[in-house]
């Protein structure tokens, strides 16, 4: 049974990095003007190992790199969009590039992924960070989708390498226990059907998808429910062992469809692999929003809510007889 309530995915991984930080005199923290109590706390007991560089996400990829050459593992802290967009010329050159040739342990940590800030508007919400940081060869992503896979997390930041970890800025659920086999495989087995039907989602869509299993509810034994959220090294042959067979696969994603998210994945996996098995992106629709609302009423206007998504999985499911 799972204990506790739930918390901030962001105060789950900081914590995790705060109590380490106390045996790994290695590690530093650097953030862009961007706090919480607990990195209130992290700043007064290691303030030799923190750093804000205030409102310059350019310049805090510049510090990281540096720390990172002199032996530190080195995590950066910022708002989703501005980590990754802000800054994607930095992040290539100086972290992508560099660690190609030198050894460099450098975790971005962007929160606010999807639509978490939802009444900020397109400027602070964040649907292109999947798209932008696969296009990045070294980069490898991380999309947790509650507090417990958020603070698992941790346990792979200790080796070598540039890594992208996106946050949602809202407490969610918990989803299930993490344990080490989940962390190699990359995700989470949430439900093993026969086979039939596979949907995969990561993120804050993890959620809206357990909502639609259960609205299938004639359907439960013939969904298998995958969380997703080591988007680029997830254990491929595992994967498809559980959705090898499926007549359907379905993706979930808080991000543009069609633009390199894990639908794009998932597509090229289909067509090579499973070329019997029919495919369906569940992803935002490309264009922006200015629409002001709560998160299930701004998901349903871009087509990635409860209702948007059952709509768009219907017609699919009559198609292999399964409605």
């Amino acid at each position: 049974m799972l204990q506790g309530k739930p918390i901030a995915m962001r105060d789950a991984l900081l914590r995790r990095i705060e109590r380490q930080m106390a045996v790994d005199q290695t590690i530093f923290f650097v953030t862009a003007d961007f706090g919480s109590p607990v990195l209130d706390d992290i700043r007064a007991n290691y303030p030799n190992r923190f750093v804000n560089v205030g409102v310059a996400e350019q310049n805090l990829i510049n510090v990281s790199a540096g720390l990172a050459l002199e032996g530190y593992k080195v995590f950066a802290y910022a708002i989703a969009p501005f980590i990754t967009m802000r800054c994607f010329e930095q992040i290539r050159v100086n972290l992508c590039l560099l660690s190609q040739v030198r050894p460099i342990n450098v975790n971005l940590i962007g929160v606010g992924a999807g639509y978490s800030y939802v009444v900020s508007g397109p400027t602070h919400q964040c649907y292109e960070d999947i798209s932008i940081m696969r296009t990045l060869p070294v980069i490898r992503i991380l999309s947790p989708s509650d507090h417990l896979s958020s603070a698992a997390i941790f346990d792979t930041c200790d080796e070598p390498g540039v890594r992208y970890v996106r946050l949602d800025a809202q407490i969610l659920p918990i989803i299930s226990e993490i344990d080490s086999n989940d962390l190699n495989f990359g995700f989470r087995l949430l439900s093993k059907s026969n086979g039939n039907i596979c949907f995969i989602s990561t993120g804050y869509m993890t959620h809206t998808t357990k909502k639609i299993i259960n609205h299938y509810t004639h359907l439960s034994g013939s969904i298998t429910h995958i969380d997703l959220f080591d988007l680029t090294n997830f254990n491929r042959d595992s994967l498809l062992t559980l959705c090898g067979g499926s007549k359907l696969l379905v993706t979930f994603e808080e991000g543009f469809g069609g633009r390199g998210g894990i639908d794009s994945i998932f597509q090229k996996i289909v067509a090579s692999d499973l070329p019997k098995t029919k495919f369906l992106s569940i992803a935002v629709s490309a264009k922006y929003s200015f629409e002001i609302g709560n998160r299930h009423e701004l998901h349903n206007l871009v087509g990635i809510g409860l209702e948007a998504s059952i709509e768009k999985i219907d017609p699919l499911l009559k198609s292999i007889d399964f409605l």
